[in-house]
């Protein structure tokens, strides 16, 4: 976890009603699910969608995509994986970092489609993570962009945003996605994770959030703890 990021935290939730608020301001500035949005670093299909997510691990996007092209040249289906070596599939995604590590969880992932999912990935968030090498944070984003779910993936930004403003206070990725799962209002499930992707991104920035002039300083706890301090 980014060291900026975790001192940023836990400054306290909002309330249901402030919590309303932040999200309907979040819709007014922010752009949500375009009807363009893809799967996971745009791969057409649920197997190189769940794959790249697996790739994306502590790695930049561009490196992430060097990663899975170079990959998918080789095998595009969990069958033709296999017919790889580990240190094959090693070579190949060696831009995205841990390449030895999720090679290993590659070659268990493509087994585990082939013996217990006759070659379909799971819709579910319990099945997918029930797959080797998917996490959470994975899961939600496969659901969201793969499989149009109403789900809120926590990436980096999603997170910070979330526990600085006190939408949650949470101190990792998945509680902060379950306590979105439980707070979180019906009508902002949908486009929820694009606003505040957007708003990360643009506004609540890592290093230098533009705090003064954010429309949602008047209820952030990150905000009123620093100009309180």
């Amino acid at each position: 976890m980014d060291a900026a990021v975790e001192k940023d935290t836990g400054h306290g939730a909002l309330g249901e009603a402030e919590r309303e608020e932040a999200f309907r301001r979040l819709r007014e500035h922010m752009p949500g699910r375009t009807p363009s949005a893809k799967g996971p670093k745009d791969q057409p299909d649920p197997f190189r969608s769940v794959v790249s997510c697996l790739l994306s691990a502590q790695s930049r996007d561009v490196n992430t995509a060097a990663a899975a092209k170079a990959l998918f040249a080789f095998a595009k289906t969990p069958d033709a994986m296999l017919k790889l070596s580990e240190e094959e599939i090693a070579r190949a995604i060696k831009p995205c970092g841990l390449y030895n590590m999720k090679a290993k969880s590659i070659r268990r992932l493509c087994a585990a489609l082939i013996e217990e999912h006759d070659r379909v990935v799971p819709q579910t968030r319990e099945g997918l993570m029930a797959l080797p090498g998917i996490g959470r944070k994975c899961a939600d984003i496969v659901m969201s962009f793969t499989f149009d779910e109403d789900v809120i993936a926590v990436d980096t930004h999603v997170f910070r945003v979330c526990n600085r403003t006190g939408i949650t206070n949470e101190r990792t990725a998945d509680k902060t996605a379950a306590a979105l799962e439980r707070l979180v209002p019906d009508w902002a499930r949908r486009d929820g994770h694009f606003w505040l992707l957007q708003f990360g991104k643009t506004v609540c920035l890592s290093r230098r959030p533009r705090c003064e002039t954010c429309f949602l300083n008047d209820i952030c706890r990150w905000f009123a703890a620093a100009r309180d301090a």
